[in-house]
């Protein structure tokens, strides 16, 4: 296999900030005709209910399923896939959400208040959502991380019932996927995937109960089925092809690098990955690494297709202008693979993750680190975050006003409400006044 014709750039090129805005371009203009077919699935689950659920699962998934409740996974079908797990693989899965569940304890938000001199309360209560669906791909791809990164800070938020659905093509489910749902606490769980499992998630069927919010991550028509959901229940992101951005010192072994910028390349064609460094002759080792470690790779033709795509090698002249590079492209994944990495770190304010030191591979976030894996893509760091219990939380303002703080305040608010023109605002305020 070739070596892939990866973009080099430098911060030195007068056309620098053209070339890198084209190449952080990603065609995601949607393709009318699916979101069309998504609005068809959705309008008909929400008028049909499980009889166009059946419909679609048996036509999509090559299913013979006759009544509604076969679609359900049973409590005892989830446990037995735990408990015939292979003990190693029993092992890392528990140690992966042991240490996500430790991570997740500190993000939770907790309800605050406090008494003014008038006795006036003020405050914010914290309460979990009441009820959550959570999309698993299914079908050859397993990914019980991505089950145990989306249900553990639900059930640590405290969320009343934790809903799963995952597609089961031919009728056939990944017993990795379903042991890790049995782990995280999955209380009831659907073989239903596509559109169709968001549209039924989102308004309810006779079968599977609408929920509060849906998570996780799908192919287009997931994500077209949770972008037009959106408002009716809550999603957590739209994410986009996976991104890794490495800013190395040029003394990191270059085919640590090589695969770092791979574990991401691997996912899609559409992936994008990108080293910076103020060291010319190292990005020319790293580039000799790729070249030699790409034959090994299974999913060598994915991961060269990526990189001569969105891939990039980019010569700054320090660390300092590496870092603001990094915040233009604000990336889902950030390794500092430098010597001292916290001062670098400090002069970053947009990225998903950041991984700090030569050892801290982007993979060991993927799969057991503790952060969660569901991070902004697309440059949307610059105003979002990574999925966490605060995701399955939501708050309520306080408001307990004493007699004298309803007299102050009264004059107040009657001032400004006449101002706006809004007399009965006005005069609701003043009928607790004192002199009222």
């Amino acid at each position: 296999m070739a070596a892939p014709s990866i973009t080099r750039l430098t911060t030195c090129s007068a056309d620098f900030s053209t070339q890198l805005q084209k190449l952080l371009a990603w065609n995601a203009a949607e393709d009318l005709e699916i979101h069309q077919q998504v609005l068809n699935i959705i309008a008909a689950v929400r008028s049909k209910g499980d009889a166009a659920l059946l419909s679609y699962t048996n036509r999509f998934y090559q299913r013979t399923v006759q009544a509604a409740p076969e679609l359900e996974i049973p409590a005892h079908r989830l446990q037995a896939a735990w408990r015939t797990l292979p003990s190693a693989m029993a092992d890392d899965l528990q140690t992966a959400a042991d240490r996500i569940h430790a991570y997740a304890r500190r993000q939770k938000l907790q309800s605050w208040q406090f008494t003014e001199d008038d006795g006036t309360i003020l405050g914010q209560k914290v309460t979990p959502l009441d009820r959550v669906g959570l999309y698993v791909p299914g079908g050859k791809a397993a990914y019980p991380s991505s089950v145990l990164m989306n249900a553990i800070p639900a059930k640590v938020a405290g969320v009343g019932e934790l809903i799963m659905v995952v597609p089961a093509p031919g009728g056939e489910l990944n017993d990795l996927v379903l042991a890790a749902a049995h782990l995280a606490g999955v209380d009831r769980a659907f073989s239903v995937g596509g559109a169709q499992a968001v549209a039924a998630l989102a308004h309810g069927t006779e079968s599977v109960p609408a929920v509060d919010k849906i998570v996780g991550p799908g192919n287009i028509y997931v994500a077209t089925a949770k972008k037009l959901v959106y408002g009716k229940v809550g999603i957590d992101m739209i994410a986009g092809p996976s991104e890794i951005l490495i800013i190395c010192d040029g003394q990191t072994d270059p085919d640590w690098i090589a695969m770092d910028l791979f574990s991401q390349a691997e996912h899609d064609e559409n992936a994008e990955a990108i080293l910076i460094s103020n060291d010319a002759g190292f990005l020319d080792r790293v580039q000799q690494s790729i070249a030699a470690l790409l034959p090994t790779m299974e999913r060598a033709a994915v991961i060269e297709a990526s990189l001569s795509a969105r891939g990039a090698l980019i010569l700054v002249d320090d660390l300092d202008q590496a870092a603001a590079v990094a915040n233009r492209i604000a990336p889902e994944h950030l390794e500092l693979s430098v010597a001292d990495p916290l001062p670098l770190s400090e002069k970053i304010r947009h990225a998903g993750a950041i991984f700090m030191g030569r050892y801290s591979a982007e993979a060991l976030g993927d799969y057991c680190a503790g952060p969660n894996h569901v991070l902004p893509t697309s440059s949307t760091a610059r105003y979002s975050s990574p999925l966490g219990v605060y995701d399955f939380q939501k708050r309520s303002s306080l408001i307990f006003c004493s007699a004298e703080g309803a007299d102050k305040l009264g004059r107040v608010a009657a001032r400004l409400a006449r101002g706006e023109s809004l007399t009965a605002h006005a005069r609701s305020a003043e009928y607790r006044r004192h002199d009222s």
